[in-house]
């Protein structure tokens, strides 16, 4: 009490000592003269709770730090729950992080809102801590050209835009998130993430959200990892092949459940977003699960299962492949199946195993897809397998996210803005691909070698020097052939 008196004493002394204040206060006058209070009022509350605590040991507990010392203090503010870049992937709060919001709610009360600086832009919060929103954006820009074909159509240089987006998130209350975005790498708006979810926990360690809208797939390792996050510049192919004919984005409904070593997700969409109501969409049930059985701080062990069924109406059910073997901007560059009509439906799966000890890490995936043929005709298959491995010669931990299982923004140790080396990896993969039980079958293989070179944790740099060999009995480029793709990419990611 005795500090109370004096913190009393203290505020009439204040206005004593500011007639102009007493007289004619305004309201930024008064506000700031609260915020005085407010933290002179904490920091002896502070001194009289370490005074008890000390004379009843028995009965001491941790105080937390006042709100209100928390407005005075915004440096040592806790981190808000917000913090991942997508709103997709946050925890639902327990009670630590219900403690930390209200701590936060009362600091960016005191100060009428908040902003915060994430990665790169801005975070900003409600002053009552119910609201929070961030714009998001991501640009990734490549440079390829390949040599050594016995094609001169496939000896070509070419730029482009591997993502231009732009969007934002946001969270109503701790339940409630969202997210949007567009892109404009293809010189045209294409929408692409854009979904509500609610979040919730079931109990400790064991939690769930449920996202509804345009949802990219949840499907392999690298199927499941952001363009802005992949360790090569081109997902493997058993991302890239082993795929629902909609591609990577559909619109639906996701449930997915989170525990300490794993996640499940189930997934059923229609078509991707387009202007066609004319007929019905076509439909994709599927689903993933990894599980961490060795996880600590600097070593995960990752398994992982997953598979789709897909059902194609007529009209919807082409099934012409060309599929990118040696870089994404080499449009002669591709494995082809010619063209191929009357599907009825297809079905894939696929295993996935590797992990990271330290700086180092392993991925093997795997895949096969059944595309089935109207008229009696035998199943289109294809098969595709991948081995990739990378290491930090910085000492950096890899990238991956243990609560989706796939790879995610880097923790730069050492920013090159803060003056770091930044983070440097070197990267290696061998993927093979076959187009089998068809009339114009194809195979082919690649081999890449790459350095990544990440400035801060959104920023990269990333060359890829890779050896391709085709064989296509369909397209323009057909018989066996090979050669060399040497691309690079600049690519941020806010």
């Amino acid at each position: 009490m005795t500090g109370y008196l004096k913190a009393g004493a203290a505020f009439a002394a204040l206005i004593a000592a500011t007639p102009a204040l007493a007289q004619a206060p305004s309201r930024d006058d008064l506000a700031d003269l609260v915020r005085a209070q407010a933290a002179e009022i904490a920091s002896l509350r502070q001194r009289v709770d370490r005074l008890e605590a000390e004379r009843t040991v028995a009965a001491a507990t941790p105080q937390l730090p006042a709100p209100v010392l928390a407005a005075a203090e915004p440096a040592t503010l806790p981190e808000p729950i917000v913090t991942q870049p997508y709103a997709a992937q946050l925890l639902p709060p327990g009670p630590a992080e219900r403690n930390v919001e209200r701590i936060r709610a009362a600091a960016v009360a005191a100060a009428g809102g908040s902003t915060e600086w994430g990665q790169g832009l801005p975070v900003f919060h409600s002053a009552d801590g119910m609201f929070t929103f961030k714009p998001r954006g991501r640009i990734i820009t490549d440079v390829s050209t390949s040599f050594g074909s016995k094609s001169d159509g496939r000896n070509i240089t070419t730029t482009g835009m591997r993502a231009l987006r732009m969007g934002l998130e946001g969270t109503v209350g701790t339940h409630f998130f969202y997210q949007f975005e567009s892109d404009f790498s293809e010189n045209e708006v294409d929408v692409v993430t854009a979904f509500m979810g609610w979040r919730n926990r079931i109990s400790p360690g064991l939690d769930y959200d449920v996202r509804i809208g345009h949802l990219f797939n949840d499907r392999s390792f690298e199927g499941s990892t952001g363009s802005d996050s992949t360790p090569f510049l081109e997902r493997t192919v058993v991302a890239t092949a082993i795929i629902p004919q909609r591609a990577f984005y559909g619109l639906g409904i996701m449930p997915r459940l989170f525990w300490k070593t794993g996640h499940a997700s189930l997934t059923l969409t229609g078509d991707r977003i387009d202007g066609d109501q004319s007929s019905s969409d076509n439909r994709t049930v599927l689903g993933r699960a990894h599980w961490n059985p060795i996880k600590s701080d600097r070593q995960v062990l990752h398994v992982g299962i997953w598979g789709f069924d897909e059902m194609l109406h007529p009209g919807k059910n082409t099934l012409t492949r060309n599929t990118v073997i040696g870089g994404r901007f080499n449009g002669a560059l591709r494995l082809s199946t010619g063209n191929l009509i009357g599907g009825t439906g297809t079905t894939g799966y696929g295993v996935e195993l590797g992990g990271y000890s330290g700086p180092v890490w392993v991925m093997g995936e795997a895949g096969e897809r059944h595309a089935r043929l109207d008229n009696g005709r035998p199943d289109f298959v294809t098969k595709a397998w991948s081995v990739s491995g990378g290491w930090f010669i910085t000492g950096d931990l890899p990238p991956y996210n243990p609560r989706l299982g796939s790879f995610g923004q880097p923790k730069v140790k050492q920013s090159i803005f803060e003056g770091g080396p930044g983070a440097i990896e070197i990267t290696a993969r061998y993927e093979n691909l076959a187009f089998d039980d068809i009339v114009t079958p194809a195979d082919g293989w690649a081999a890449t070698l790459g350095v990544n070179w990440y400035l801060n944790s959104f920023t990269r740099f990333q060359v890829n020097a890779i050896h391709w060999n085709t064989n296509n009995t369909a397209g323009v480029y057909t018989g066996k052939d090979d050669g060399e793709t040497l691309s690079a990419r600049v690519g941020v990611t806010f």
